[in-house]
């Protein structure tokens, strides 16, 4: 089984992205990148802020995702909603998980901000193993994808 590398794959992103301003090309990257890179990750992708208190989905890797999300709904919406890293060792006991795959059973998910510091997406991570993630997964995310984003 293959696990991430943190330190190969910021320097591959940093690499494929840098000067590059497009928001979906971003999105498109990172999303192919990280999705083979790990063998945890089922489904790797974007939920994007397109409206008030709504996510559409945006660049993904892996099989379908649900089109819309609202803020109030689910890993993804809640993400959103607190702009907070939510981190889900097992959905089955998240309180109104939705089930865009059944085969998910863990997740993580982390808000990604724009230039100015607004809420732009959620960058969603799902696993079919059940507590596939960690805060070390969290750690060393979140910095990437900040500096990917909004610098």
């Amino acid at each position: 089984m293959a696990f991430i590398d943190y330190e190969s794959f910021k320097k591959s992103i940093a690499s494929l992205t840098d000067g590059e301003d497009d928001v979906i090309a971003l999105m498109a990257t990172v999303a192919s990148e990280l999705h083979h890179s790990d063998d945890r990750f089922d489904w790797t992708g974007f939920y994007r802020v397109t409206s008030p208190q709504m996510l559409k989905i945006g660049p993904y890797q892996g099989g379908h995702g649900c089109l819309q999300i609202s803020f109030n709904r689910g890993v993804c919406g809640a993400a959103a909603r607190l702009e907070k890293t939510q981190l889900v060792v097992d959905v089955a006991t998240f309180p109104g998980h939705i089930a865009c795959s059944s085969l998910t059973r863990s997740e993580i998910v982390l808000p990604v901000w724009d230039r100015s510091g607004s809420l732009l997406a959620v960058l969603d991570i799902d696993s079919n193993q059940l507590n596939a993630f960690t805060q070390t997964d969290v750690d060393a995310l979140a910095p990437i994808f900040a500096s990917v984003f909004s610098s």
